[in-house]
């Protein structure tokens, strides 16, 4: 059943992580938004400040283009390239809608597995409080963890400007820019 047709106590299946051996901060989200999972693609919902930030943070760089046939592997490769890395906390749950506020029955994903993908991994970075909730087992990795302002549409109390600099002083703190 794809996500745009489940039904409401239908599991849902998150993304696999967007990882490499230079990863030294990995963003981690709640669960993917119904967009996001449609597209299979992180922060895929129009209004998500997340690619905004990262453009904004990395002007130098220009992001690749979704509209081109590989142009979401490109971000991939592009984030990887900067040391930043993408996950959620939960790897399945069941949703109705984007809200965290619906999440139930979720399953959080190993983190552990991550020590062997990121050999450099020097921060975990939570993308706003849901995701921070689970900070406890995030820093069973020996690492800092940090509780950044969510990139969600649904933060309408957060100005971008301030999500921006919020972000650009923790991605300053681990020499991402």
């Amino acid at each position: 059943m794809t996500a745009t047709a489940a039904a409401p106590d239908a599991l849902l299946t998150g993304l696999p992580p967007v990882v490499g051996a230079h990863t030294r901060v990995l963003v981690l989200g709640s669960f993917p938004s119904v967009a996001s999972l449609r597209a299979q693609q992180y922060y895929a919902h129009p209004q998500n400040h997340f690619w905004r930030i990262l453009q904004a943070l990395w002007p130098a760089r220009p992001l690749p283009a979704l509209d081109a046939p590989e142009g979401y592997a490109q971000r991939c490769d592009w984030l990887r390239a900067r040391g930043l890395g993408l996950w959620d906390v939960y790897a399945r749950c069941t949703r109705t809608g984007s809200l965290d506020a619906q999440i139930r029955n979720a399953e959080v994903n190993d983190f552990a597995l991550l020590q062997a993908h990121c050999p450099a991994l020097a921060a975990i970075a939570h993308n706003g409080g849901e995701s921070f909730r689970h900070a406890r087992q995030t820093a069973r990795l020996g690492v800092p963890v940090h509780r950044l302002p969510s990139t969600s549409p649904a933060n309408a109390s957060w100005s971008f400007a301030r999500k921006l600099q919020a972000w650009g002083e923790l991605f300053a703190r681990y020499g991402l820019v």
